[in-house]
């Protein structure tokens, strides 16, 4: 137990200050004596132990009636391991512009608002900490605990299975543990917002694995510089949020993984860099599963990875050309609308011009034939009233499927494609069977036929001969009175009659294809 004998003079200005939670100040108000980066060098006038500190948080020194105690204390060098693993701590804490010599401890801890400012911190461990109120970090340096008996990898700042009542404030913090993980709070429950904003820079993995942010996070212009171990710069994997907002220049240089996220409000990328590993071997943005109401992915730039869609189910989308890589994942992927962000204006994607053959080169983009990303595209544009867009879109299914059949099947295809467009260009057997006509009505009217039965049957009529042969159900009469002694329009004959049988069974095949998928 510390007496206050063995206290030195600057710890007798913060003991003295803690009952009525005085302000305790240690710097000099020179700029060049006051910089945290060099704090190490600060002498005793300007060093507090952690064991006094700890001490006065644990009750060594008692309130005084009608004042509330805090320790608040700005400019220090805090020497030794500040320990309050597992303590019930009934005070606030205010710590601005300190050095600290060790890490923190706050294992299992529960505490009031939390506040390290603008200090430089050797890793903090809050695994299943309680902080009510605020846990503020802006400004702070963060640097990876030595070791962590719940981690695998070096970690910076452990919130594993905390909970704070209040916001996380790390603005303009920079946390580091290059290769390893910046943050590491799976199961975090933060009932106020997160903020990442104003400078914030993560070296290593932000891991927020499950967490539940009701109140957001808010990731504006940060800057994730060094993926974690595999790649990965932000993982929020079944994280539950009301809003993700990684906006306004926020850059990740890995992954941005956000598998199975479930967001209550938007999720928003405007104007970010999503550069991916350095590697190219993973995904810029990974979000199969993912659920939320506004999409924003008008990125700054195209990713230099590819970006993972599977499954994931919007309200509304928002792009722009700048938003899809060479390889995109669009199988289940599920929206309500589109919007495209054109000349700074936001317009509903639907009767732009080449606004379909665009969408389409989109879903070409993903790796294989999947049927579903095209009928989700129909369907949106049938929704918006734009039903030859929508049959346009199911042509286009169509041919990529072709591609993945046997040769019979895409001979096959092929003449459904040039005679009804597989049922969603029904007009096409028209201009065939018009063409047919004019073909056969020209040729055998150039020339005389012999009849069957000299003196039976109906005068011969160049038309309504073609017409018979053409159309294969029932009969004008014309194609059994009469034959051609010329072998030239008797092989003409053979095949109007089979381009007719042709091109009937490819009207029925593709009429009865639209009305099923319609």
């Amino acid at each position: 137990m510390l007496s206050y004998d063995e206290l030195t003079p600057p710890e007798r200005r913060l003991w003295g200050g803690f009952p009525e939670g005085r302000f305790v100040d240690l710097r000099t108000g020179l700029p060049e004596d006051d910089r945290v980066a060099e704090g190490g060098g600060w002498g005793p006038e300007r060093t507090i132990r952690a064991a006094v500190i700890a001490a006065l948080l644990l009750g060594a020194h008692t309130a005084q009636p009608g004042a509330v105690a805090c320790l608040r204390l700005a400019g220090a060098r805090i020497s030794g391991h500040l320990d309050l693993a597992g303590a019930q701590i009934a005070h606030a804490l205010w710590l601005e512009d300190c050095w600290f010599e060790e890490s923190v401890d706050l294992l299992g801890a529960s505490t009031q608002t939390l506040v390290i400012r603008g200090s430089r911190v050797p890793g903090i461990e809050a695994y299943s900490a309680r902080v009510e109120g605020t846990f503020d970090l802006r400004y702070s340096v963060v640097e990876s605990l030595a070791s962590s008996p719940f981690n695998h990898v070096s970690t910076a700042l452990s919130l594993s299975d905390a909970r704070v009542t209040g916001g996380m404030l790390l603005d303009g913090a920079e946390i580091s543990a290059p290769g390893g993980w910046a943050v590491a709070a799976g199961g975090l429950v933060m009932e106020g917002g997160v903020t990442c904003r104003g400078g914030f820079v993560a070296r290593g993995e932000v891991r927020l694995l499950g967490a539940q942010l009701p109140g957001g996070l808010f990731m504006q212009g940060a800057q994730l510089v060094s993926p974690g171990p595999r790649g990965t710069a932000l993982a929020l994997d079944n994280a539950v949020g009301s809003t993700l907002d990684l906006s306004d220049g926020f850059t990740a240089n890995g992954t941005v993984r956000l598998r199975g996220a479930r967001v209550s409000d938007g999720v928003t990328f405007e104007g970010a860099f999503l550069h991916g590993p350095s590697d190219d071997r993973g995904p810029s943005l990974a979000a199969p599963l993912m659920q939320g109401v506004d999409f924003d992915l008008t990125l700054a730039r195209s990713p230099s990875g590819s970006v993972d869609l599977r499954g994931a189910q919007v309200t509304s989308l928002h792009d722009s050309e700048r938003s899809w890589p060479d390889v995109v994942e669009l199988d289940g992927f599920v929206y309500g609308s589109v919007k495209v962000d054109e000349g700074g204006e936001r317009r509903e994607a639907v009767g732009w011009r080449d606004s379909v053959a665009r969408r389409v080169a989109w879903i070409r983009r993903s790796p294989g034939y999947n049927p579903q990303p095209y009928e989700q595209l129909a369907s949106w544009y049938r929704k918006a009233g734009h039903d030859d867009d929508a049959r346009r879109v199911l042509l286009a299914k169509q041919r990529h499927r072709r591609r993945t059949l046997p040769w019979a099947a895409r001979v096959w295809g092929h003449l459904l494609d040039a005679t009804v467009g597989y049922g969603y260009r029904p007009w096409l057997a028209g201009v065939w069977l018009l063409a047919l006509t004019v073909l056969g009505t020209l040729s055998f009217g150039a020339h005389s036929p012999s009849p069957v039965k000299q003196g039976e049957g109906a005068p011969f009529q160049p038309l309504v001969y073609t017409l018979d042969l053409v159309i294969p159900v029932g009969g004008l009469g014309q194609r059994t009175a009469w034959y051609w002694p010329h072998d030239s329009l008797q092989w003409l004959a053979y095949l109007l009659i089979a381009f007719g049988w042709v091109l009937t069974t490819a009207v029925i095949a593709g009429v009865t294809r639209a009305l099923q998928k319609n």
